[in-house]
């Protein structure tokens, strides 16, 4: 199933970007003022791979598998819409406020990047489009398909829990992030974002809570604040222009316990205990 989903994603994926490079061929893909992009174009170009990963995915797991997609969901026969939409809602409103206080404490780090209708209305319509796609395939594959079969492996919830989220941060080793900050400077947050995730998963008891926040998060930066590292350079309405790993860290951290919390009171979870369960 990986095997087939890597090749789909880095073939077929690739076809849009490829083109585009072939016609504005660049050392640096990353750099949309040399390759000659429209920075709307060039973030359709790097989602679309995932929306063809999640089509593979879709068509593949019941053939290979024997299982249908809401099993890697949730175990159930649909998808729980409620959580995604008000874990997505909690999320943006906490990216929003955190946001907001940032740019009053440090005003000189944030320069306004973007005021056009004529950009903003296609970012916005592209990343809700599209950013939904690219992060339902990276929970399906890692909150769902792996973290499952580990705990077949496993018969626990805590070692899945680990793997995937070092997984998950470990698929990130291409990002200009770490190319800008170095391996272990930017690992911990990818792989913190992973733990986070794979707890709301869990607690949760399905992937659909972690899909709205990841959802969330992604639309939420593509559409508001970017930065010359950033893995999506978008039009944003705002430019961060000294980036602080460390510090973001210890901000996603007290973001993931805030989400968690407000989350487990909504949903009514039962606790961290069932991290500690045996499974039959």
């Amino acid at each position: 199933m990986l095997a087939a989903l890597l090749t789909a994603t880095n073939t077929i994926g690739g076809i849009p970007l490829l083109i585009a490079i072939g016609v504005r061929a660049s050392e640096n893909p990353n750099n949309l003022t040399v390759l000659g992009l429209d920075s709307n174009l060039y973030l359709f170009t790097m989602l679309f791979p995932f929306f063809v990963g999640l089509i593979t995915f879709i068509l593949l797991i019941k053939p290979l598998n024997h299982r249908n997609l809401t099993c890697t969901i949730n175990g159930t026969n649909g998808f729980r819409w409620n959580r995604f939409l008000i874990s997505a809602l909690v999320w943006l409103i906490i990216s929003a406020i955190y946001l907001y206080v940032y740019i009053r404490l440090e005003p000189l780090n944030f320069e306004v990047n973007n005021r056009s209708i004529i950009t903003l209305v296609p970012l916005v319509l592209m990343s809700v489009l599209f950013i939904p796609f690219q992060a339902a395939f990276e929970e399906i594959i890692f909150r769902g398909y792996l973290m499952q079969g580990f705990a077949v492996l496993a018969r626990n919830r805590w070692i899945p829990l680990i793997m995937t989220s070092i997984l998950f941060g470990l698929m990130h080793i291409m990002n200009p992030e770490v190319s800008e900050f170095g391996f272990g400077t930017m690992m911990p947050q990818y792989i913190l974002f992973g733990l986070i995730f794979g707890l709301i998963t869990i607690l949760d008891d399905g992937i659909e809570a972690a899909m709205g926040a990841h959802t969330a998060n992604n639309i939420f930066l593509c559409i508001m604040v970017t930065n010359e590292s950033s893995a999506l350079q978008t039009p944003a309405l705002y430019q961060q222009i000294e980036i602080n790993p460390w510090a973001d860290l210890i901000s996603m951290l007290l973001m993931g316990i805030l989400v968690i919390f407000i989350l487990g009171i909504i949903f009514k979870w039962k606790g961290f205990s069932v991290l500690l369960k045996k499974l039959e």
